[in-house]
């Protein structure tokens, strides 16, 4: 009988530099300070106390980097559930629009999209995928599919203990999602060792190069909105960001 969990460990070494180095480190070197500071709001620093320059560019690269790294790793994850419903299950990857998974189940066609948690969108963005749905089983229909065709929202981790929804699709979170893709009651759990089994090297990487960059764009924060004395100038730096 085949191994997910086995499976899935050897994707997950496999692929995991992806997320560390392709987006995470890849996102770091990037950074600049003049994209910080005009997407990152001045106002939530002042009111924070915030007045030594290091302290402030910090806030600046944390929030950036923390906003894209939840995507980044969504993304990512996303990946890894498509590959294990393809082995487990014999799932593959959607051609439709807004469909990242479609597998087949005693007698059942599921078409399925990935989000990373369950307070993933609003009500137009649920419409929207609603509508993608409805787009993609009308096209099998078109194509003289006529077995059932059921709609899934599948959430990497969290809860939903209601999980049909009003709207015609199922919403599965967490354990229950992993369970659907896999087969396994326990993958969920099973995941957690074999993403850290890498983690510590680069997240030593990571820490030695974000702080490097910290010390330039410190630097940079410095030269541009520091007066002569080592304040922060505050109304140069609104100007900068917020002036017309």
């Amino acid at each position: 009988m085949m191994d997910i969990t086995r499976f899935a460990a050897e994707w997950i070494d496999k692929n995991i530099n992806q997320f560390h180095e392709e987006k995470r480190l890849k996102k770091l070197r990037e950074l600049k300070l003049s994209d910080l500071t005009s997407r990152k709001n001045p106002y939530l620093f002042k009111v924070k106390g915030l007045n030594i320059a290091a302290d402030i560019v910090r806030g600046f690269m944390e929030a950036a980097i923390s906003s894209s790294e939840e995507t980044q790793f969504g993304n990512w994850m996303e990946q890894l559930a498509i590959a294990v419903a393809q082995k487990a299950k014999g799932g593959q990857k959607s051609s439709a629009k807004g469909i990242d998974l479609e597998l087949e189940e005693n007698g059942i066609r599921y078409l399925i999209t990935i989000k990373s948690g369950p307070n993933w969108g609003n009500s137009g963005q649920i419409d929207k995928m609603i509508d993608n749905f409805r787009k993609a089983a009308k096209i099998l229909r078109t194509s003289g599919y006529v077995q059932q065709i059921e709609f899934i929202n599948g959430c990497i981790y969290g809860k939903d203990t209601n999980p049909y929804k009003e709207k015609g699709y199922y919403k599965y979170c967490g354990q229950v999602f992993w369970r659907f893709i896999s087969g396994s009651e326990s993958l969920y759990l099973d995941l957690i060792e074999p993403l850290g089994i890498q983690s510590e090297q680069y997240n030593q990487q990571f820490k030695e190069e974000f702080e490097a960059k910290l010390n330039l764009l410190t630097q940079e924060f410095l030269q541009k909105f520091c007066t002569s004395d080592g304040r922060v100038d505050w109304n140069k730096l609104l100007k900068d960001t917020c002036g017309k």
